[in-house]
């Protein structure tokens, strides 16, 4: 079997060096550049860093993206005149550049998650399933712990989470958005869905969704121990991806949920 050219975009940072890893135990990746937002004067796994540009993506085959959203539109541009497929794993995007997204979308293969484990994403389905299974006498809030660099809040996992209660009732994430709380040690239920995001220690993530009539709570969770699972499951993006004409697709559509 032919091996699929890799390219790791944001080579530096905590998910970057964690694909590195990953990418060298993977038989089915052949690592063949790495880019950061400035120049590193160093090797890393036998590579040279360099910037966003065509020549660092010109013989890839796929690109997975763990940056920042100026830096992913930029490897978008790039990408979408090169014809390479794109894996996403950058989180905190503004309606405009989803928009951008979406228009890039219809030239190449993007695959765009929030969060690439597997538990999480059937935390995602389960949610969507309980929200729709309970109806509106059931209050929900999310809560979200990441380590303490992680800027973004809520995370785009909590915010995947509160699409998936949304989507179980038929309505817009965005008229259901409540307050988003940072480092509190308890928030309240609403009519509409309350986030408490904490940022402290190494913590890789952990997410929780509640559920709740007054009368009893129903809890969905996950934690993560090991940055890798994440590395695995954005590899195993990039190859699902190979196949697919262009489109916006996500981990949803990888594990065949419906």
């Amino acid at each position: 079997m032919k091996k699929i050219n890799l390219s790791i975009s944001g080579c530096m940072g905590r998910m970057g060096q964690q694909l590195i890893k990953s990418s060298k135990i993977n038989k089915n990746f052949k690592l063949i550049s790495l880019t950061e937002n400035k120049i590193l004067n160093k090797r890393i796994s036998g590579i040279r860093p360099t910037t966003n540009n065509e020549e660092a993506f010109k013989k890839t085959n796929v690109i997975i993206d763990f940056t920042v959203p100026k830096c992913t539109i930029e490897i978008l541009k790039i990408a979408s005149k090169l014809k390479k497929r794109v894996v996403i794993g950058t989180t905190g995007f503004s309606k405009k550049d989803e928009v951008l997204i979406k228009k890039f979308s219809k030239k190449i293969p993007i695959l765009k998650a929030g969060n690439m484990s597997l538990g999480v994403n059937l935390l995602m389905y389960l949610t969507e399933i309980t929200s729709k299974s309970l109806g509106k006498n059931f209050l929900s809030k999310i809560y979200e712990i990441h380590h303490k660099h992680k800027i973004d809040y809520p995370s785009g996992t909590a915010l995947m989470l509160g699409k998936g209660v949304a989507d179980g009732q038929n309505k817009n994430l965005g008229n259901l958005m409540g307050k988003k709380y940072l480092n509190k040690k308890s928030f309240p239920y609403s009519k509409k869905i309350n986030f408490n995001s904490i940022r402290k220690g190494e913590v890789i993530g952990e997410h929780e969704v509640k559920f709740s009539s007054g009368k009893e709570i129903i809890t969905l969770n996950h934690e993560s121990f090991d940055r890798a699972l994440y590395s695995e499951g954005a590899l195993t993006a990039a190859a699902w991806l190979m196949s697919k004409k262009a489109g916006l697709y996500s981990m949803r559509d990888l594990l065949n949920f419906k």
